[in-house]
């Protein structure tokens, strides 16, 4: 039975059936992040052990409906709800699976059958190259984060928010200097259950969460309009479920309502949204009341929109916010100034540039840093990159910034695959020459 297995996972067919595999996968997880998006569509088919039914037939939906578009004809499209459902049901093998396996097959030939001398010493470079992509990819996807930094000219930032995740944050203020944070994951809020933080003298009750939502303006006079909850934002604003989207350029804004029990009873519910604390958001919004309603309702509606939600249990002051999770720094970057070029006579960016100034107070460093395409800033293990701008408003630039601890992988793998072939080409070379100059 035991020879059988390392047979098997030394078998030259199993990398073969393996590599098909791969192909398949990377077909199908391509055709599907139009339906599931980009995001879920990774998530789903390459950063999973195995992919569920739902997801593969919507890739099958998506072939079969370009198919018939060759024709003339398409088919219906799927429901939202549909098509980011979860089957129980893994029907085909994902990336983690498929690059485990790999793995392994690899590493068991090589113990089985290779044998280093110095005839060899290219080849096992090259297979270790490749080891360390599948390595390094693996690092990449379990400890990589990426997220955004907006900033406008004069700002000072310490935090960057996460593009697609949200968090509800509670906010106790200890003293002047420094504040407590307790931020509980949207996959807690989901689930609607109690959640009960040590820290915190109460108990949260979510009796509604919205993954999407769209935001109305609630009359001062309702007349009529019921709220939605007691406190925080529903006194202005309703936020009604929404379909979840899976457009590349479009976002889920998430709404909730939650309760605060205390011992001697309820404090209330309360209505939050992402609309209120994530700036792109919110800013939209601004435009579009400001246009809509002049431009000092829009101020004042984006003012009480944004204005913290603040409460008090037993004397301990607290503000309660829902949030895009939230990645500090022990550092500021402030920007001092952005520069958007284009080529004459069009919209096409030549360059972007933001000039920040990085002071850091546990170091005593201040220093400026120019950020711009193609040339990042690579600091305290991150890097940011001048990822966007504001269309509307010059004085505002956006910094993707990425952690990455295995970054450097790919380089290596890289160099040690090219040296490899390098080293194995001139060893046949010099064998071939020595053999016709003997001979």
């Amino acid at each position: 039975m035991l020879d059988r297995l390392v047979k098997t996972l030394t078998s030259l067919r199993l990398t073969v059936v393996l590599l098909c595999l791969g192909v398949v996968l990377v077909f199908l997880g391509t055709v599907a992040q139009e339906p599931l998006g980009l995001y879920v569509a990774q998530q789903r088919f390459f950063r999973s052990f195995f992919v569920d039914a739902s997801s593969i037939f919507a890739a099958f939906h998506k072939i079969a409906d370009m198919i018939l578009q060759g024709f003339g004809r398409s088919l219906p499209p799927m429901d939202a709800h549909d098509v980011l459902s979860v089957s129980p049901i893994r029907v085909f093998p994902g990336g983690y699976l498929l690059g485990t396996l790999l793995l392994a097959n690899l590493l068991a030939a090589h113990a089985a059958r290779f044998k280093l001398t110095k005839k060899k010493i290219g080849i096992f470079l090259v297979h270790l190259g490749v080891v360390l992509l599948l390595v390094g990819q693996l690092l990449t996807d379990v400890f990589s984060t990426e997220s955004t930094m907006r900033l406008s000219e004069g700002q000072s930032k310490n935090y960057s928010d996460s593009s697609s995740g949200s968090e509800l944050a509670i906010v106790e203020s200890i003293n002047a200097d420094s504040d407590q944070v307790v931020a509980i994951p949207e996959a807690l809020l989901e689930k609607a259950a109690e959640i009960a933080p040590p820290q915190l003298p109460f108990t949260l009750r979510v009796k509604e969460y919205s993954p999407n939502s769209e935001p109305q303006i609630r009359p001062a006079a309702a007349g009529g309009v019921p709220a939605q909850a007691e406190h925080g934002l529903a006194d202005r604003f309703r936020f009604d479920p929404r379909a979840i989207t899976t457009k590349a350029d479009d976002k889920n804004v998430p709404a909730i309502i939650v309760e605060l029990l205390t011992r001697e009873g309820s404090l209330g519910t309360w209505l939050l949204a992402c609309w209120a604390t994530d700036e792109p958001m919110f800013v939209y919004l601004r435009r579009v009341w400001s246009g809509q309603l002049g431009k000092a309702m829009g101020e004042r509606l984006a003012a009480q929109l944004t204005a913290p939600v603040a409460f008090e249990v037993n004397g301990r002051k607290f503000q309660i916010a829902l949030r895009p999770v939230r990645f500090y720094k022990p550092f500021e970057l402030n920007l001092l100034k952005f520069t958007h070029e284009q080529y004459r006579g069009t919209d096409t960016p030549k360059n972007f540039a933001s000039r920040v100034r990085l002071e850091r107070p546990d170091t005593g460093e201040n220093r400026e840093v120019l950020i711009y395409m193609n040339n990042p800033l690579r600091y305290n293990g991150e890097t940011y990159y001048q990822a966007g701008f504001d269309p509307i408003d010059p004085r505002v630039t956006t910094l993707q910034v990425v952690r990455n601890p295995g970054w450097l992988t790919p380089y290596f793998a890289c160099g040690l695959v090219a040296l490899g072939l390098v080293v194995q080409f001139l060893t046949h070379l010099i064998g071939f020459a020595t053999k016709r100059r003997t001979a």
